[in-house]
């Protein structure tokens, strides 16, 4: 079909638009892929190789989204991927021709993404004008540098996979791929799926570490009359639960969220969710520890049905002489660590991926600082390894007994 005659085939005019039926967006991408954007691509230049797809952020590539998304960076959008040196050469057109001649509106959702002085927030407009579309024409390796700071293709290292959050890594291998015409974009993918057994004994060690630092800490609070402080303490442990439920799935946990979406598909979310919730409602410690306990268990048991180490226990105790009951987590990082078969990565600091360490987004939305503060803290980068050996605090380890 001629351009011209594209465009007006699936255009709507109008100047006031209804809201179309909520179609999720990975769909919505697919078919703006396979009916809009690869016909115009075969006019502006027949037959070159590439690869489509929705990838990267938003809560489509996710699978998240829902009418509400609508409002912002959510629409008819995707990744037009090209061999780098056809990247140089037909880039620029075929962002023009899309530009004229791709339909202002597409089922019903407009292509043209308006600027809303908000950093580089755009939303859906209709426009009489070219549209300012949200096809991204790029390299498969230019675009995972400047989304990762790497090319999985060159390799991905250990100090690669400690330094991206779990968020970045759940949006570069979720989402969909169109068409993969340059064979690159699947395998960058691939290597991308879940960390190396070791790496994730590690990560599972890890967080094992970060329960047994604080579980004491929620009957401690209450001892001493903090009810909110014991609240505070027992949330922080859920959403460590919640985030080993999925880790233990093999699943990137997603930032907060959608981490209670994400939790809600794992096996262990129809056992769990009652006492985690039971955790969040109760009013005095008492209650809260004993939710706990029963959560610990249950993870605890999940634990021992994956047989990564030999079994562990899974029974709550008393925290030595004091009337708490927790489930001593830290035998399980021990159990995990001692199965870790590359002794560079079992002599790792205790501190995992850097999203299980640092909670700040403005640090976790950068790569370039992902990759500064897990060097410092884990004394590992990417091309030379461990370079320092484990660090203690002042007494030897965390301490739990304050």
């Amino acid at each position: 079909m001629p351009l011209h005659n594209l465009g007006r085939g699936i255009a709507m005019s109008h100047a006031h638009m209804p809201s179309p039926a909520f179609l999720p967006g990975l769909e919505l991408s697919r078919r703006f892929y396979t009916e809009a954007v690869r016909p115009l691509l075969e006019e502006a230049a027949p037959g070159i190789p590439h690869s489509a797809a929705r990838i990267g952020a938003g809560s489509e590539v996710l699978g998240y989204d829902t009418e509400r998304s609508a409002d912002h960076e959510w629409g008819p959008r995707l990744q037009l991927f090209l061999h780098s040196h056809d990247v140089s050469r037909h880039a620029g057109r075929i962002r023009h021709v899309l530009a004229e001649h791709l339909p202002k509106t597409f089922h019903g959702w407009p292509t043209h993404f308006a600027a809303t002085g908000d950093r580089d927030i755009r939303v859906m407009r209709v426009t009489d004008g070219p549209v300012h579309h949200r096809v991204e024409v790029t390299g498969v390796s230019s675009w995972f540098v400047a989304a990762l700071g790497f090319d999985p293709a060159s390799g991905v290292t250990p100090a690669h996979w400690l330094a991206l959050p779990t968020q970045l890594l759940a949006e570069v291998t979720a989402g969909a791929v169109f068409h993969d015409g340059l064979h690159t974009l699947t395998p960058a993918r691939t290597a991308l799926r879940w960390y190396p057994h070791d790496l994730w004994l590690h990560v599972l060690a890890c967080q094992w570490q970060r329960i047994a630092e604080e579980e004491a800490f929620v009957g401690r609070c209450g001892e001493v009359g903090d009810e909110l402080g014991s609240a505070v303490e027992a949330s922080r442990l859920v959403r460590d639960l919640m985030r080993l439920s999925l880790l233990m799935d093999r699943r990137y946990p997603p930032y907060g969220k959608w981490l209670g979406s994400a939790f809600a598909r794992t096996p262990a979310a129809p056992r769990l969710t009652s006492e985690l919730t039971a955790v969040l409602a109760a009013t005095d410690w008492h209650r809260r520890e004993r939710h706990l306990g029963r959560a610990y268990e249950i993870v605890a048991h999940l634990h021992n049905e994956l047989e990564l180490t030999d079994r562990v226990d899974p029974a709550t105790r008393p925290y030595h002489s004091r009337p708490f009951r927790v489930l001593r987590a830290d035998r399980f990082t021990r159990a995990l660590t001692a199965r870790i078969g590359n002794p560079d990565i079992r002599a790792l600091r205790r501190a995992g991926a850097v999203d299980q360490f640092i909670d700040s987004t403005e640090v976790l939305s950068r790569t370039d600082l992902t990759r500064a503060v897990t060097d410092a803290v884990t004394g590992i980068d990417a091309h030379d390894g461990p370079r320092r050996a484990p660090m203690t605090n002042s007494r030897g380890q965390r301490g739990h007994r304050a």
